[in-house]
């Protein structure tokens, strides 16, 4: 590498609340930014593409959606296109048809891994405000790769969750709040690239997922474990990723998972306890009102007999409900749309 080679590939990726930020970064960009910038949000696959046309009112550069092919061009800010991982590989944008990352595709970590994978120790990567940890995998490569790691500060994000995660999950270089960071990003774009380190295998392996390769059995366990879980997606066998920082999962078709989005992927199980719940409760309701019915008519032993009855089933019942409290309170991003038009 070029000993006066400068950071000039800028990811960034964000989630719920992440359009305001990015409306603000836009604004403090200058017009002659010596850099590329691309940003992956949690966007639906049916997207009426409303962040493109946001930002491009507020930016002095030109932004655009990523169309596959493309060579990257400095000056410019590159978006995500719904159901693809935005990608980077030495130096040509690719639209990977792999498959969801923490139940979303665009994701945030493949975009992050091509790009340190590429590009080194020229990555800045920022992660912004967000539900649950993606981008924290990423982050890390980004960082293992040379490349420069910030995030915006947890008490000034709309949701902490996604900067928490990468605090905890790397030794980040900056924690800015959302006013400062264009400023940061002027100031870090000027600056010399470090020594290019070596990635590891692992990564080039999961860029290639995300780009549409196949994984398989064979080779998943060249980079993890079998665990006793299931895929919430395919529900074949989930595989620990050895080293995987946050601890992550994946099964033999591709799909990836953090752990904290494995027990925030509970929709289904959520449901069921739910309708289980409804019908214990009306259970109840109703053999309370037959021993009511036998007490008032004079049979004693049935109407003891329906008292029982009804006690076991509201024990049943409030079994059912505490779980559904537990699981409300460890809080979900939604599947789909973490950016919403209003944060726009």
């Amino acid at each position: 590498m070029n000993a006066t080679a400068r950071r000039d590939i800028v990811v960034i990726g964000g989630s719920a609340g992440s359009g305001a930020v990015l409306k603000t970064l836009m604004q403090s960009l200058p017009a002659d930014l010596p850099a590329s910038l691309f940003i992956a949000t949690h966007i639906p696959a049916s997207g009426p593409g409303f962040l493109n046309e946001i930002l491009s009112s507020r930016s002095a550069l030109p932004v655009t959606q990523a169309v596959d092919g493309q060579p990257v061009e400095r000056g410019h800010v590159y978006l995500a296109a719904p159901d693809r991982h935005l990608l980077v590989i030495d130096g040509i944008i690719r639209l990977g048809l792999g498959p969801r990352e923490n139940m979303v595709r665009p994701a945030i970590d493949p975009l992050f891994r091509s790009a340190a994978l590429s590009f080194g120790p020229r990555v800045i990567g920022v992660i912004l405000t967000g539900m649950l940890n993606d981008g924290a995998a990423g982050l890390h490569a980004v960082k293992a790769c040379g490349g420069l790691a910030v995030v915006q500060n947890p008490v000034d994000a709309h949701a902490e969750q996604m900067p928490l995660a990468a605090l905890q999950a790397t030794e980040v270089d900056h924690v800015v709040a959302a006013a400062g960071l264009g400023d940061l990003l002027v100031e870090l774009v000027n600056s010399v690239a470090g020594p290019r380190l070596q990635p590891a295998e692992d990564l080039k392996l999961e860029v290639a997922i995300a780009a549409g390769s196949r994984l398989g059995s064979a080779t998943l366990l060249g980079i993890a474990s079998p665990s006793p879980l299931s895929c919430p997606d395919c529900h074949g066998v989930l595989s620990e990723v050895r080293g995987g920082v946050p601890l992550r999962y994946r099964c033999q078709i591709g799909h990836a998972y953090t752990a904290e989005t494995l027990v925030a992927h509970g929709d289904a199980v959520d449901e069921a306890i739910r309708v289980a719940m409804r019908m214990m409760e009306e259970r109840v309701t109703l053999v309370e009102r037959m021993a009511q019915d036998a007490r008032e008519s004079g049979r004693i032993a049935v109407a003891e007999l329906y008292e029982a009855r009804g006690v076991e089933y509201r024990r049943y019942a409030t079994t059912l409900r505490d779980a559904a409290v537990a699981s409300l309170r460890l809080g979900r991003a939604p599947h789909e749309q973490d950016v919403r038009p209003d944060d726009q």
